[in-house]
């Protein structure tokens, strides 16, 4: 049973965001969206940030990646330490966009998102064998995204086609949260998934 309950943990973590998200939606953003003004004054949008959406299509899509990062968790039997540190990740992924001061509000779930993978990528680098392997491929795939978005170019880019500009800085700020809280937090693994 206990093994059962740590291998939720990670999806339950994931449903959590979803969750929020899905119940912030028709909240005023102005109230629980990242504004660097208010950082200190109002610490509830360390968390709250990650709820606000932009539209519904970028509600869609975020959620749609916490699904995914949900099943990813579950078949990598993440545990607790693993849904500990993507927990811990979530203000601090925030709290990272200080360094970038140009932008004075975001909202979405992707940089969570971001640190969760970065997370599930330090864990399955500690295991041995093909796991090794996929937490490689993962981490790769996170360099290389963040990368070619370029989060030093400026806070914000339109993409053609959607109707929200992209915080490319949240995603290497979420990255880097769940890379420390992740070394920080996991340790060496060799659960295999059932």
């Amino acid at each position: 049973m206990t093994a059962r309950l740590a291998r939720s943990a990670w999806p339950l973590l994931a449903l959590l965001l979803a969750l929020a998200a899905w119940l912030l939606q028709s909240q005023p953003t102005e109230r629980w969206d990242w504004q660097p003004a208010l950082v200190w004054q109002q610490p509830w949008r360390w968390w709250s940030a990650a709820a606000v959406h932009w539209s519904a299509r970028h509600l869609q899509m975020n959620l749609a990646g916490a699904a995914l990062l949900a099943w990813l968790g579950w078949r990598a039997a993440a545990g607790w330490r693993a849904s500990a540190a993507w927990a811990l990740a979530w203000p601090l992924t925030q709290l990272g966009l200080l360094a970038q001061p140009a932008l004075a509000h975001y909202g979405g779930l992707s940089g969570v998102l971001h640190a969760g993978m970065a997370v599930l990528a330090m864990q399955l680098l500690r295991r041995p064998g093909r796991e090794r392997w996929l937490g490689g491929l993962i981490a790769a795939g996170l360099l290389l995204k963040i990368a070619t978005e370029q989060p030093w170019a400026g806070p914000l880019r339109q993409v053609p086609g959607w109707d929200f500009a992209l915080a490319p800085a949240a995603h290497l700020s979420g990255a880097l949260a769940g890379l420390l809280c992740g070394l920080l937090l996991t340790r060496r693994d060799t659960a295999r998934p059932a």
